[in-house]
């Protein structure tokens, strides 16, 4: 059961000393004979483990079959049923902890999984220029659904009801579509004009959007439920998280939301193009070891810094970031502090200047199952800084939920879902995606709209057949 191959066959990507000048996509794809020769390192499985690895449930088998045997369209049309968002997932998705971690081929010794999210971005990428239409499923729902959150999980789960037959409005507060993949991905990693390509795709299915529209603001959450069948909450955690040490309110300490947006959305890196200005000079530090902690360092490399300097209160083995990111990361110059933790920002003049470091240890693991870090008393140490971003999380934004009826949250103050469909306290209003969860993956968000969907269809379903009895 041994592949010829025990690699994965490597994707090309730009030159590290040359892509830190610029914001161009790193990674640059697999051609078509790469795609093939990793194709044909897949087993075929009957049981297939790495379908129950995808949260949305992809025919991965399937499509690499079509792929191999070049069936271009149908492989394309395989994953399209599954996933809203190909383009996407095949780059950003953490397929290595999740469908290419159940893959049989890395059960056997020295062998390495197949590279299904390379392949997923090789036939996407090739339906961009070569595009395929659905076939028209049969109708199953009538009646209005608003989605709230353009994100990852108000998408799909647009997607999903509008094939279905619904009439779907997604209310979006931002100026454009995307949500996290517009404001909180740098185009390094995933270029919006792919973003945009697959919002468009979704639209074309006859879905609305209306723009700048806050929900708790622009109209009450009671409104959209008075006025639609159903109501699915996309709408991600946007409150940004600070550590809340000494010197926090001090200039030149932000948050990674901030900086994010401004980067990606705001295209702060094309000033004076982009009106909008961001400061990145001298000494950067950024707080945390996540890929957003990651997406930070290499967009401020990119904005002309010094240095940056990941801090973290753990070891290298306990980083949560994917490891394609940490390896891109010191390839661009990144530096990484190892078992720290700032606990005071030092400022003249009301601008940052300097950072006391705590030094840690590791001792038992905690609820993470990662050794939790302690500090070691009177180990403390000061940095010379011109910037801090603090990439520590985000909470819910509080504006939908101080706006009418209320929903019943859970104790970090997200919103409370009762079984898979994503139910909330109020009928008829589901939700999904960071918001429920907290801080995941965009694949997770997709699969709780997924999800959101077949609830939704149920709700309206029956209470269709109640109202004609």
């Amino acid at each position: 059961m041994k592949s010829k191959q025990k690699i994965q066959t490597p994707m090309r990507e730009l030159d590290s000393k040359k892509r830190i000048t610029h914001f161009e996509e790193v990674a640059l794809g697999y051609s078509q004979d790469e795609a093939f020769q990793e194709a044909n390192r897949c087993l075929q499985c009957k049981d297939a483990p790495c379908i129950g690895g995808c949260p949305v449930g992809i025919d991965i088998p399937g499509f690499i079959k079509a792929l191999r045997e070049n069936r271009m369209e149908e492989a394309s049309l395989i994953l399209k049923f599954s996933n809203s968002l190909p383009a996407i997932c095949g780059r950003v998705c953490p397929q290595e902890t999740q469908c290419e971690k159940a893959c049989l081929l890395s059960k056997v010794r020295e062998t390495e999984s197949v590279a299904i999210g390379r392949l997923e971005r090789f036939v996407s990428d090739w339906e961009a220029l070569n595009p395929v239409t659905l076939p028209q499923i049969p109708l199953i729902g009538t009646g209005r659904v608003a989605v709230v959150g353009s994100g990852p999980a108000g998408l799909t789960c647009s997607s999903e009801l509008s094939r279905m037959g619904y009439a779907v409005t997604i209310l979006e507060a931002l100026h454009t579509p995307g949500g996290v993949l517009v404001y909180g991905i740098p185009e390094f990693r995933l270029p919006k004009k792919i973003v945009e390509r697959e919002v468009n795709t979704i639209l074309e299915l006859g879905v609305q959007l209306e723009t700048n529209v806050i929900v708790g603001k622009t109209v009450l959450l009671e409104e959209l439920i008075d006025q639609y069948d159903a109501v699915f909450l996309g709408i991600g955690t946007g409150t940004p998280k600070f550590m809340g040490i000494p010197g926090t309110n001090l200039n030149g300490v932000m948050s990674s939301s901030e900086f994010l947006t401004r980067i990606n959305l705001m295209k702060a890196y094309r000033f004076p193009e982009y009106d909008t200005p961001i400061s990145v000079h001298g000494h950067v530090i950024v707080v945390g070891g996540g890929n957003v902690a990651l997406d930070c360092a290499r967009s401020a490399i990119r904005s002309e810094a010094d240095s940056v300097t990941i801090v973290y209160r753990r070891t290298r083995s306990e980083l949560p970031a994917r490891m394609e990111e940490i390896h891109h990361s010191m390839e661009e110059g990144v530096q990484f502090k190892w078992l720290s933790a700032p606990v005071a920002y030092l400022g003249e003049e009301g601008w940052v200047h300097r950072v006391q470091v705590q030094k840690m240890e590791l001792g038992q693991k905690d609820e993470s199952g990662r050794r939790r870090p302690i500090p070691i008393p009177g180990a403390i140490e000061e940095l010379p800084i011109d910037l801090v971003i603090e990439a520590i999380g985000q909470s819910a934004n509080r504006v939908l939920f101080d706006s009418g009826r209320e929903l019943s949250v859970n104790q970090w103050g997200n919103i409370q879902t009762f079984g898979d469909d994503g139910i909330t306290s109020l009928p008829g209003v589901y939700a999904g995606g960071d918001i429920v969860t907290g801080s995941a993956t965009v694949i997770e968000a997709m699969g709780a709209g997924k999800a959101a969907a077949r609830g939704i269809h149920e709700f309206i379903s029956s209470r269709n057949r109640s109202i004609h009895k």
